[in-house]
């Protein structure tokens, strides 16, 4: 039995990350994609998309070895956020309340990184890693442009259980960021790198538990 266990110790990691990326998703960007707090929250969430992106695509691409996995891995998470969406749908709120972030043309950049640097784990960590931080509030924004008002979406269909202290707002747009997407990217980019050593880490840790 032990055995069985560690040898699907990698599978097991990669499932639990992918529903972790839908909760996150679901709780800390509903109301289309964090907008109920404007820019100021884009750059919070697309720093916390980008790593948690990063570490989970990481560790499944280099355990497989095989570029293209880590898309893959996207995939599975843009699948998961999707059937999620259908929970809410089911209790009265449109299907597009929240929105799925981008994640998989990131993850292409990153496979991309791994197969031109010849599977070179240090350049998928700091070329890649960086590319995921760079690129991911990118699509993002371009994905957030094309859905109607989200604001007017927040006031229509306020969730039930919103704190006061939450009650969706009006945007203050360039009063604390000029630019949320270079902000988002220059910080995702600094902050996926050091997490995407993590995850190639943490797949190094799994190896040798796996052996022992």
């Amino acid at each position: 039995v032990m055995v069985w266990l560690r040898r699907t110790t990698h599978y097991l990691f990669i499932v639990v990350v992918a529903v972790n990326s839908t909760l996150l998703t679901i709780n800390a960007g509903d109301y289309i994609f964090y907008t109920d707090w404007a820019w100021t929250s884009f750059v919070v969430f697309s720093i916390s998309q980008s790593t948690m992106l990063v570490v989970g695509a990481i560790y499944y691409m280099l355990f497989t070895g095989v570029p293209g996995t880590a898309t893959y891995y996207a995939t599975i998470m843009t699948i998961y956020t999707w059937v999620a969406k259908g929970a809410w749908f089911a209790l009265g709120y449109p299907y597009d309340f929240v929105v799925t972030p981008v994640w998989i043309p990131s993850a292409m950049l990153l496979d991309l990184t791994y197969w031109a640097t010849r599977r070179n784990k240090h350049a998928a960590i700091i070329i890649g890693g960086t590319l995921v931080g760079l690129s991911l509030p990118i699509f993002n924004m371009i994905n957030l442009l094309l859905i109607r008002d989200p604001l007017e979406m927040a006031f229509k269909y306020p969730r039930p259980t919103l704190p006061p202290y939450m009650t969706p707002i009006e945007p203050q747009v360039g009063k604390f960021y000029n630019s949320p997407v270079a902000l988002g990217s220059g910080a995702g980019a600094v902050l996926s790198v050091p997490i995407a050593a993590l995850g190639a880490k943490l797949n190094t840790w799994t190896y040798r538990w796996m052996a022992a």
